[in-house]
């Protein structure tokens, strides 16, 4: 039986009852260890009370219970009593190594499953819209907000594709192999209805298991920075610019993230250099801002980057 399937036997309300059965399983198991104590040794099964009381008992209890198991099935064996203290003492360690790793995974995961449900409840209740997004660039979760923000067609945002509302974010995926990087952008979207909106996008990658992932915060700031919007759309369809290795280099390092201190130290350059190289990407590519560098840099320069 899967510590899945476990789970709800192992909840706080069955206390007393697994407690019960626990206690009733050990007698029954000792009663026909010492029926059957002429022909074979049952002390294995011992394990199996003391998995289910390890959810329930503190760590010197689930010892104690190891302890006395052990010695009942020594008391019941058949062997040669003359290793039995040996026996007892590798019988003993066993059982009460298995109840306290099952007693550590079933704490673990309930620690994990209360800090999921408190980050759950914190992005349903936020009034950005957050989604995260799969490694084959679909929608995995999203907020009330982030449904609102985008209107999709249904109402629903799970399982849309991201790059029908915003195709940068979806450029933004990392799916080969490179380090995990923050940053922010500005760019174009698109709700439900077609109508387009600029977007200000903060986001990060990051991996669950070996898949790649994408977490954003989403804002519309359409009516905050109308000139921006403009001049997004010029610099999305201008043609790039050559760039050179130092240039290409600090923008590698900007878009995953990094400051100007840290792109220095990384491609051992001063930091005034560093801001130098920044000048001339602005100027090549008209733009006036690191996070609109950075959206340009994710459209433009991707397959260089």
């Amino acid at each position: 039986m899967s510590l899945v399937s476990l789970a709800g036997l192992w909840e706080g309300r069955n206390r007393t009852r697994v407690l019960a059965c626990s206690g009733a399983l050990l007698t029954g198991i000792a009663f026909v260890d010492w029926r059957t104590e002429p022909y074979f040794s049952l002390g294995f099964l011992y394990l199996f009370p003391i998995m289910l009381i390890a959810r329930f008992l503190p760590r010197w209890a689930i010892v104690l219970v190891a302890l006395f198991c052990a010695a009942l099935s020594q008391l019941f064996s058949s062997l040669d009593p003359s290793d039995a203290l040996i026996r007892f003492g590798f019988e003993a360690l066993a059982l009460a190594g298995c109840g306290l790793f099952v007693a550590e995974l079933i704490r673990n995961r309930k620690l994990t499953q209360e800090a999921e449900e408190r980050l759950r409840v914190l992005v349903e209740t936020s009034p950005a819209a957050i989604v995260t997004i799969d490694e084959q660039g679909f929608i995995e979760r999203a907020n009330h907000a982030a449904a609102e923000l985008v209107a999709p067609p249904g109402g629903d945002l799970v399982g849309q594709p991201i790059a029908a509302f915003l195709p940068e974010l979806h450029h933004a995926l990392r799916k080969e192999e490179g380090p995990q990087f923050r940053t922010s952008m500005q760019c174009q979207g698109h709700r439900g209805n077609g109508e387009a909106f600029l977007a200000e996008v903060w986001f990060s990658t990051y991996k669950e298991g070996v898949a790649p992932k994408l977490a954003a915060i989403i804002a519309d700031v359409t009516e905050e920075r109308g000139a921006v919007n403009s001049h997004s759309a010029v610099a999305a369809s201008a043609d790039r610019s050559n760039l050179n290795p130092r240039e290409l280099g600090v923008l590698r390092l900007l878009v995953q993230g990094f400051a100007n201190k840290e792109i220095a130290s990384r491609i051992e350059i001063s930091e005034s250099a560093v801001k130098n190289t920044l000048q001339q990407l602005f100027a090549k590519t008209e733009v006036r801002t690191r996070s609109q560098l950075v959206r340009v840099a994710l459209e433009q320069y991707r397959d260089m980057l």
